[in-house]
C-alpha cells in the first residue's frame, strides 16, 4: 500500500493532517526552499505532541553547494529533534557522492532518506551507492515549485525504473514535485511507499499558505488508507499463514 506524506509547517497543520488520516507527517519550511527546515522549536512542539502517534519526517534544509561538512551539521541537527526519518537532498552535483559518503557515520542509528530533484537532472542510478552508505530510503521531489511537476519532467516508465529499482535493493521509495489529484492514480500504479505533498494540501494550491481542509481531506480519499485496508484483511490464524 502507498502511504500519504504530508508536508506541515506548525503544530496546527500537523493535528489536520494527523486528523484526516496522513500517514507521514513531515516537517518543513516551503519559505526556505524546496526542504527547507523547521524552525527548531516549532519541530520540536510536532515531536513532543505526535512523536509516539505517527511517523514523522523531516528535511535538513536546502544546501545547493553540497558541502559534505554542512550536510552532515544539519543531518546531525535535525536527527537530534527525534523525528522517524530524516530527509537530506541531493541537488545534482559532482559532490553528492562526497555527502553520501559522508553521511554514512549517521547511518548506523538515523533513518536517512535521499531527496533526488527532478528537475535537476537526477542520477537514478545513484541508488545502489544509497544501500552502501545504509540510507533507509530515496525520494524524487522536484527543486523549483514554480515549474513543471514531477510527472511533466520525467516519463511513467522513468518514475516505474526509479521506483522499481530502488525497492528491489530495499530501500523506501517516494514520489512528491507539485503533485496534483489528478496524478495521484497513475502515481499510485507505481506502487512507491509514499506520495509527498505540499501545495495540493494548501488553499488554492499555494504552498505557503495554509492547509485547506478540503483539499486534504480530497487528497486522503484519493489514497486509500493502510488502516483501512488492514481493516479489511481477515485476521489468519498460524496455520493460515502463507
Amino acid at each position: 500500500m502507498t502511504g500519504m506524506l504530508a508536508s506541515v509547517t506548525s503544530l496546527d497543520e500537523a493535528k489536520l493532517a494527523i486528523e484526516v488520516g496522513a500517514d507521514v507527517i513531515d516537517l518543513k519550511d516551503p519559505a526556505r526552499g524546496a526542504l527547507g527546515a523547521l524552525e527548531a522549536r516549532t519541530a520540536r512542539e510536532i515531536v513532543t505532541a505526535f512523536g509516539g502517534k505517527v511517523t514523522l519526517s523531516a528535511t535538513v534544509g536546502d544546501f545547493p553547494a553540497m558541502d559534505a561538512g554542512e550536510v552532515l551539521a544539519a543531518a546531525r541537527h535535525t536527527a537530534a529533534l527525534g523525528v522517524h526519518f530524516v530527509k537530506v537532498g541531493l541537488f545534482g552535483t559532482p559532490r553528492d557522492v562526497d555527502c553520501v559518503r559522508a553521511l554514512t557515520t549517521l547511518t548506523s542509528e538515523t533513518r536517512l532518506i535521499a531527496v533526488q530533484f527532478a528537475d535537476l537532472a537526477p542520477d537514478l542510478d545513484l541508488c545502489e551507492r544509497l544501500v552502501e552508505a545504509r540510507f533507509a530510503g530515496v525520494m524524487l521531489d522536484t527543486a523549483r515549485k514554480e515549474g513543471l511537476g514531477l510527472r511533466g519532467l520525467l516519463s511513467q516508465s522513468q518514475l516505474s525504473r526509479f521506483v522499481r529499482g530502488a525497492q528491489a535493493l530495499g530501500l523506501i521509495t517516494g514520489l512528491a514535485g507539485k503533485l496534483r489529484l489528478a496524478d495521484i492514480a497513475p502515481l499510485l500504479d507505481l506502487r512507491p511507499d509514499y506520495l509527498g505533498f505540499r501545495g495540493a494540501l494548501c488553499a488554492q494550491h499555494q504552498r505557503s499558505a495554509g492547509f485547506d481542509i478540503q483539499a486534504l481531506r480530497a487528497v486522503r480519499v484519493a489514497i486509500p488508507s493502510r488502516q483501512s485496508d488492514q481493516a479489511r484483511r481477515p485476521r489468519l490464524s498460524a496455520g493460515q499463514l502463507p
